[in-house]
């Protein structure tokens, strides 16, 4: 095998946390990376665009265990790497595009929650990236000459051209006023109104002077909002990752799906005739959430005939222009070359000594392949889980036979065939 890259102790703590646990680690992603050469590169060109001034909008499509919340993941890592601002959130029951309950303000909550930049990757960056903009402003006024609030005008001029953009500005000015004036409450406050924390009026213009609230009927236009803001502040663009889209699919109602749907319609449209820019989108489903021509997005004919697929694109082929990027199982070879790099985790903790040789990896693909059968490939959540079970057991008997330690091992298929989430072992696809 190749040689792996150095691991640091707190990171390997941390992903073999998560592998135990059956998760998708939120950290050092990249040590149990494999495959995915095609994809990513069609992902890294979407970025490139992006952060040039345009836009992407992307499909990333698989069964369960396919790799989805890794691959995400992966996309919205690099994306920090360039620079780029990241929000994402996980569609839910009390989560989704278009509502009237509050749905989509709380999706919308949860995405600024979990904003990113590369020196913030784990969220909770809305702070910082207004304080910059806060802070570049004063010394521009400095500088010229002028009251800063003037410098804030005209930076944000542009706003009033966009649905809630003056109400937009206007909250800005009040985090500067509260910066100004030591006054920690009014910042507060403004950030919790950019976060879409107030649920009534009433209570918003209290806080921070203005009339309306980021609400259900704002959640789009918010983003775009966003995406200026996060640029003016000295950042290439915000790509949004949406995971969990097969939520919308399973909605009861038809017409509240469509009204989800159309809300994705108008999100495509601009992203293709220039209604945005400097913003990204990158949305992970089920191919039933795709393709079901009775509930999901094929439901909907506008929707069917912009996400059709290729028919020139052999099984496996990877169209880099189609807003559908499908993801294939596990193979043999990319589950061996993972168990390697699971390994190789393992070595950081145990003085350099390989827990398992070569051959022990091949002996328990074959104990999965022969008590599971082909689901392992699906969805390996509980062949990885069981894979790092025998290493912790060997790194603390290191003188264990891996051999009898393995038939000994149990991995009931009952076990493998029906994930829990997405964000599971499976997602270790890359």
């Amino acid at each position: 095998m190749s040689k792996s890259p150095r691991i640091k102790a707190k990171d390997r703590d941390t992903i073999l946390q998560a592998l135990a646990a059956g998760v998708v680690p939120r950290v050092g992603i990249q040590h149990i990376q494999v495959g995915r050469a095609a994809e990513i590169a069609a992902l890294v060109r979407d970025i490139e665009r992006l952060v040039d001034g345009g836009t992407a909008f992307r499909f990333v499509i698989g069964e369960y265990g396919s790799g989805k919340t890794f691959f995400l993941n992966l996309v919205r890592l690099i994306a920090l790497e360039k620079k780029c601002v990241t929000v994402h959130a996980d569609l839910s029951p009390n989560r989704r595009l278009h509502a009237r309950e509050g749905q989509a303000r709380h999706l919308y909550a949860e995405a600024v929650a979990n904003l990113s930049t590369r020196t913030k990757p784990e969220g909770g960056a809305l702070p910082s990236i207004v304080e910059r903009f806060v802070s570049d402003c004063i010394h521009q006024a400095k500088d010229r000459g002028i009251s800063v609030e003037k410098v804030i005008d005209e930076a944000l001029a542009g706003f009033s051209d966009y649905v809630g953009g003056y109400d937009y500005a206007t909250v800005i000015k009040a985090y500067w006023r509260g910066d100004e004036e030591g006054n920690e409450r009014l910042k507060s406050d403004a950030l919790r109104w950019l976060r879409a924390e107030y649920s009534t009026k009433t209570e918003a213009r209290q806080a921070v002077g203005v009339r309306n609230i980021i609400d259900d009927d704002h959640f789009y236009d918010a983003l775009k909002l966003l995406a200026k803001f996060v640029v003016l502040g000295g950042y290439s663009g915000l790509l949004i990752v949406l995971d969990e889209m097969v939520n919308l699919y399973k909605l009861q109602n038809a017409r509240s799906r469509n009204q989800n749907y159309e809300q994705l319609l108008r999100m495509y449209n601009d992203s293709l005739h220039g209604g945005s820019s400097r913003v990204g989108f990158v949305m992970g489903g089920t191919p039933e959430f795709l393709m079901d021509t009775r509930r999901g997005l094929y439901s909907y004919e506008a929707l069917q005939s912009r996400l059709a697929e290729n028919t020139f694109a052999q099984s496996g082929e990877i169209d880099p222009y189609s807003p559908v990027i499908r993801l294939q199982n596990l193979t043999p070879e990319e589950l061996y070359v993972l168990l390697g790099k699971v390994r190789h985790i393992f070595l950081a903790g145990s003085g350099g000594k390989k827990l398992l040789p070569d051959e022990g990896l091949h002996a328990f693909m074959e104990h999965c392949s022969n008590h599971v059968g082909e689901a392992y490939f699906r969805t390996p959540r509980n062949t990885i889980r069981t894979f790092v079970q025998l290493l912790a057991v060997l790194e603390q008997r290191p003188g264990a036979d891996w051999r009898q330690l393995l038939s000994s091992a149990r991995i009931e298929q009952d076990d493998v065939q029906a994930p829990d989430s997405e964000d599971d072992l499976a997602s270790l696809r890359l």
